[in-house]
């Protein structure tokens, strides 16, 4: 009896240690937790992204160079550009329009739309590739009338930019739905109030709140755009100097036993993907200390 007594003023302050931080973990736990993500890491993004210029740059700069400078390497990067100069700012309107009537209207089939935005992320690429191509092939249903127009969609830059705008569309209105649900309509209605045009209140009022969301989503999307393999690689034919972009150029190359050619326009790539990840972070900084700026200007309300 006496040693419970004894023992119960020490409860509630170990319990209260405890609560003072939760997340503490021993440090061998730590440890392993840390060494676990860093080997992660390690085997899983630096070797492969390190391993990609070692072996672009294995026969030296001469032979590297050659192999971003060929006829089909300059042909497949102009064309990556031309389709993420095509479908990156048709996502751009798509994804502001739509995160527009999300989160400032209530109308008939809003959750569908919302349920229809997230369907590239689960529908395989290929098969969206394989639908453009039984839509618009020789064996589709407007094949006839295509061909009578003399008009060419899939195994041609349309039909890149079709299935290229289908699998990146979701990246920029996601980005913005819930940024401008969380931001309220109240800064708008007080604009309309005063007068001001639509026009106006989208470039005066809302551009500015969004304008940091809007670039995160629009980095996202280019890298997709620019990066995306599956279903371009079914609606593009694989004809060399004219539907092939910059990843389906390093299929080739490596299936061609090219291996530095093929390094070297994945190179390319990587170094897209690291430009990507800094911007990426740089966007979310300025978003974040938007919202931190915002709160404030809440609270001195």
């Amino acid at each position: 009896m006496s040693d419970s007594l004894a023992l119960s003023p020490a409860l509630p302050h170990s319990s209260a240690a405890r609560r003072a931080d939760p997340t503490d973990e021993p440090a061998p736990v730590k440890a392993v937790l840390i060494g676990v993500a860093l080997l992660f890491f390690a085997l899983f993004l630096v070797l492969p992204l390190v391993s990609v210029f070692v072996t672009a740059l294995g026969k030296g700069f001469a032979a590297y160079w050659e192999g971003l400078t060929n006829e089909d390497a300059l042909s497949a990067i102009r064309l990556t550009l031309v389709i993420a100069f095509i479908a990156v700012p048709l996502n751009l309107v798509f994804g502001v329009a739509a995160s527009w009537a999300i989160a400032r209207f209530e109308f008939r089939g809003k959750s569908f739309l919302t349920t229809l935005i997230d369907l590239p992320f689960s529908v395989s690429p290929v098969i969206a590739g394989m639908t453009f191509l039984l839509l618009f092939g020789r064996q589709g249903p407007l094949w006839a009338w295509l061909d009578a127009n003399n008009l060419k969609i899939v195994f041609a830059l349309p039909g890149l930019v079709l299935a290229t705008v289908f699998v990146t569309f979701p990246f920029v209105a996601r980005e913005l739905i819930p940024l401008m649900q969380a931001q309220g309509s109240e800064e708008e209605e007080a604009a309309r109030v005063l007068g001001a045009s639509g026009w106006q209140v989208f470039t005066r009022v809302t551009l500015p709140k969004i304008k940091w969301g809007l670039l995160y989503g629009v980095i996202l999307c280019n890298a997709r755009a620019m990066g995306e393999f599956g279903a371009v690689s079914v609606v593009s034919g694989h004809i060399r100097g004219e539907t092939n972009t910059l990843p389906l150029h390093v299929e080739i190359e490596y299936n061609d036993y090219h291996t530095v050619g093929a390094f070297a326009a994945a190179s390319i790539l990587a170094l897209l993907a690291l430009a990507t990840l800094a911007l990426k972070l740089w966007a979310e900084r300025k978003l974040a200390l938007d919202k931190a700026a915002r709160r404030e200007d809440a609270v001195q309300a």
